[in-house]
């Protein structure tokens, strides 16, 4: 009688951390209180750090740089295979790439997950990490908009887009692909979005640019093909990479 209570018990335990216990850890999150090691995660206000969980596919923005890889869930058990693929983009100020470089540390460390009134936790061996639910982007306005480039920015400047540079846009359409230009060159491919996120699962430029506008395909470019987290206000989106890199697009008519 006492095995199969306990046969039972385990088959309800098995049931709660099963497919909902999945779909409620899978989804965008972004970082709001960490440790390791005893000291604490640094998070800058205007480089946040998120994390995207997906079909075994971890992602996300680590302060400055993008990362990504795979994960493990079995029951409680978290995990990352074989590390991080992680970008090699230099940030400022300084304590940008502390954040980083502690959250990628925590990160690689730990071992179990949870969901909480809160949101998200990871933690390990002096290792927790504690998320919420990052909000959505306004799929209904991003998608299906084209939007005109209206301004490059770097730092707390903002440049306007080149002279002579032909109408530079973007459109992302409902079936998961999209086109544009940047200004010189067409763009295309396919995307997803993750939260406030949007990757590019496909890239293709095609095209030449006088040297006049070279620097802005290039910078253009740079913004948009590793992938973006997006902010949507009246008529205007920002595209930011890394906090403080990014471009400004307005709605076309």
């Amino acid at each position: 009688m006492r095995t199969t209570t306990l046969l039972v018990m385990s088959l309800v335990l098995s049931a709660c951390l099963g497919s909902d216990f999945v779909d409620s850890v899978e989804g965008s999150w972004q970082l709001t209180d960490g440790t390791h090691d005893g000291q604490p995660v640094p998070i800058v206000e205007s480089h946040p750090i998120t994390l995207n969980l997906e079909s075994g596919r971890i992602s996300g923005t680590a302060a400055c740089n993008g990362y990504g890889g795979e994960y493990d869930l079995s029951g409680t058990t978290f995990s990352i295979a074989e590390g991080l693929a992680v970008t090699e983009m230099a940030c400022q100020p300084e304590e940008v790439m502390r954040s980083e470089r502690a959250f990628l540390d925590a990160i690689a460390n730990v071992e179990k997950v949870e969901i909480t009134n809160e949101g998200l936790v990871l933690t390990g061996p002096e290792t927790e990490l504690q998320f919420e639910v990052l909000a959505p982007v306004p799929t209904a306005e991003l998608i299906g908009t084209v939007w005109v480039l209206n301004g490059l920015v770097q730092g707390d400047a903002i440049s306007s887009p080149a002279a002579g540079a032909a109408e530079a846009t973007l459109e992302l359409f409902e079936d998961g692909t999209f086109q544009g230009s940047t200004g010189c060159r067409t763009i295309s491919g396919q995307y997803q979005v993750s939260g406030a996120e949007v990757q590019f699962t496909s890239w293709g430029a095609e095209g030449e640019c006088s040297s006049e506008l070279a620097e802005q395909d290039s910078r253009v470019i740079s913004a948009l093909e590793g992938g973006f987290r997006v902010e949507i206000e009246d008529d205007r989106m920002t595209t930011w990479v890394a906090g403080d890199e990014g471009l400004v697009y307005r709605a076309g008519n």
